[in-house]
């Protein structure tokens, strides 16, 4: 058995050397994304794992040509891979799922921090403004949540949300029949106009995209905070800066970007890089930005390097 992970953080090569030993399996990592240049590292694997980079045709019809029969994407999302093209050329792929409390978690946690105006606060208590009257925040029992997404992490957040008594609505085109009893699910217009807060967790989908945009931001409620911890392109950037400019957001809270920004999970500390929604977005003191992170737990990364290796192992089962 064997299997080349691609994009490879030593907090995961921890767990991998784990089942390295275990299940002997070989298992030869690379730092970097598959990109055509590295892509003849994957020789003689019949399996390869990767993360959320794009993968591009030219890299994919290589990985055929080098015997690759499996790839395994450590991400919930699989819209980065050309998955016509993978049927063509008869390679299987597959996603993984990992804790759904890590999203909903910090989800819930960016909804605390844009309700208590917790950048604004942090900012001024840097430069020793420690007034008061600037700071008055709201209170998470009187809003009403807008869930948009039912899916695993939908789901938690929704569980979690329950304890601090505020009033949740959800929009999916397939209603879960299990949470009916726990949710009302309404029109996705009607809940932008009706929500405080709007908390998106859906898939990118041509369905989803661009879901919320210029053309329906005049339905958002006024003083609404917009929560993102899903994919970018549910939300046109130039839709959120405009809701911004406008004061139809009161705060926003961002964990992916439409057009994410390839630094992002990099360190650019003493670099220049030009992203001119980023610097735009960066700018306000009501908008918080992280660099695609939610996901990032102990619990989270270990389930998805476990499940990456339960999927190789199922494929050499039946291959």
């Amino acid at each position: 058995m064997d299997l080349f992970v691609y994009g490879a953080r030593d907090d995961e090569k921890e767990f991998f050397n784990l089942w390295q030993h275990e299940k002997n399996i070989e298992i030869a990592f690379c730092p970097d994304p598959p990109v055509i240049e590295n892509i003849d590292l994957s020789k003689g694997y019949r399996c390869i794992s990767m993360v959320a980079t794009p993968l591009s045709k030219e890299s994919l019809i290589k990985l055929a040509e080098n015997g690759v029969e499996l790839i395994i994407t450590r991400t919930i999302g699989y819209e980065h891979i050309p998955l016509e093209l993978a049927a063509e050329l008869n390679i299987k792929v597959n996603n993984i799922t990992y804790s759904s409390n890590s999203v909903a978690d910090f989800t819930i946690m960016l909804m605390m921090m844009s309700l208590r105006k917790a950048k604004y606060v942090i900012k001024h208590c840097e430069v020793k403004d420690y007034s008061l009257l600037q700071y008055q925040g709201r209170e998470m029992r009187n809003m009403t949540i807008g869930i948009v997404g039912t899916g695993r992490i939908g789901q938690t957040v929704i569980e979690q949300l329950k304890g601090f008594g505020s009033k949740i609505v959800a929009y999916d085109p397939y209603p879960n029949e299990a949470l009916k009893s726990k949710v009302e699910y309404i029109a996705f217009e009607d809940l932008i106009q009706t929500c405080d807060i709007i908390s998106f967790h859906a898939p990118s989908t041509p369905e989803t995209f661009h879901i919320l945009n210029k053309n329906n931001l005049n339905l958002v409620k006024k003083g609404a905070i917009l929560i993102n911890t899903s994919r970018g392109n549910l939300i046109d950037n130039d839709a959120i800066i405009l809701g911004v400019e406008k004061s139809i957001f009161s705060a926003v809270a961002l964990d992916v970007l439409d057009k994410e920004p390839p630094f992002f999970n990099r360190n650019y500390k003493s670099s220049l890089y030009v992203n001119h929604d980023v610097a735009i977005l960066e700018s306000y003191p009501n908008v918080i930005i992280t660099p695609h992170i939610a996901f990032y737990t102990d619990q989270a990364v270990k389930d998805m390097v476990d499940n990456t290796i339960k999927g190789v192992l199922n494929f050499y089962e039946k291959h």
